[in-house]
């Protein structure tokens, strides 16, 4: 490890969560090459295909660097990783009343965020969420509190019933969900839970297309009533983030961090494990035998 500069902290490693979307893409190897330079992590290590060191959903103390950060706990877009040395600007300050364990939800819950800026709901909207995995439960969480609104949330797993029940949100097998929707935003990474999120929406309706499929082709029948009812299909990415909302990318970190102070989130953390396990843990939850939203990495000496 190298010493830390006079404008870079060292980071002890508490808790790292495994991204399982973008993850088991990148494990799997199916980041599309024309794709390699966009989908690189902020402190990812050698290049796509493999070998690379991912990840960033990283939660560790200051063990040196400035004094004011000293003994903080900090978030930051670091791999699984035990110890690191980043400039004082990756870190960002865990607030007061967020679990650190919590705290790797952060860059999942600013994915929602971003989302439902770029979905930009209106008061009383009927919204629906398509797909209860790790993204879209975070969306449904935080649109929970959004005045008036109906929220659902879709899945074709009943036991994602659970989840909403612990996010305040109805819940509805996709062949059950609520039509009529002035917006759905769609998170289930299937060709099938999109066409459903169109067949949702009212006339003129929105879905916002949350998905990254990496290298899939996804097919979409669009010859139906897709012109007829002047439905519009917009895709959201966290990598950019709207000019209208005239917020910076710390702003956005920042808010994601205050939100997580509510409890709720822990229904998004299903497994833990330790940091000697990731080599035995990373293929389970790849080929979708080990079931997780978000699995948490807690490392030696984690509290």
């Amino acid at each position: 490890m190298p010493d830390p500069g006079s404008d870079e902290v060292m980071v002890r490693t508490l808790h790292s969560g495994v991204s399982r979307g973008t993850e088991t893409l990148v494990f799997q190897g199916r980041v599309p090459e024309n794709q390699w330079a966009t989908m690189r992590a902020p402190f990812q290590a050698g290049d796509f295909p493999a070998p690379v060191k991912y990840g960033y959903l990283n939660v560790g103390v200051v063990e040196a660097g400035p004094a004011h950060l000293l003994g903080r706990t900090v978030f930051c877009l670091f791999p699984h990783q035990t110890r690191y040395v980043v400039p004082v600007a990756s870190v960002t300050v865990v607030p007061d009343g967020v679990p650190a364990a919590r705290a790797v939800l952060t860059g999942t819950v600013e994915t929602a965020v971003n989302a439902i800026w770029d979905a930009a709901p209106q008061l009383g909207d009927r919204i629906s969420v398509v797909g209860g995995g790790m993204v879209g439960s975070s969306v449904a969480a935080v649109l929970a509190g959004y005045p008036g609104a109906d929220v659902q949330l879709v899945d074709a797993d009943p036991a994602r019933r659970a989840v909403a029940d612990a996010l305040g949100v109805d819940f509805a097998l996709p062949e059950h969900a609520r039509e009529e929707r002035d917006l759905v935003i769609h998170a289930s990474a299937s060709p099938a839970g999109l066409s459903r999120s169109l067949e949702l929406l009212r006339t003129e309706g929105t879905v916002v297309e949350l998905s990254w499929y990496g290298d899939r082709e996804v097919p979409l029948r669009l010859g139906e009533g897709f012109h007829s009812r002047r439905l519009t299909i917009r895709s959201s990415q966290v990598g950019g983030i709207a000019p209208q909302r005239g917020r910076s990318y710390a702003e956005r970190l920042g808010l994601a961090l205050r939100l997580l102070r509510d409890d709720r989130f822990d229904a998004l953390i299903t497994g833990r494990s330790g940091f000697a396990e990731l080599p035995a843990l990373l293929p389970r939850l790849s080929d979708g035998s080990l079931p997780a939203l978000c699995h948490v990495i807690d490392y030696p000496d984690g509290n």
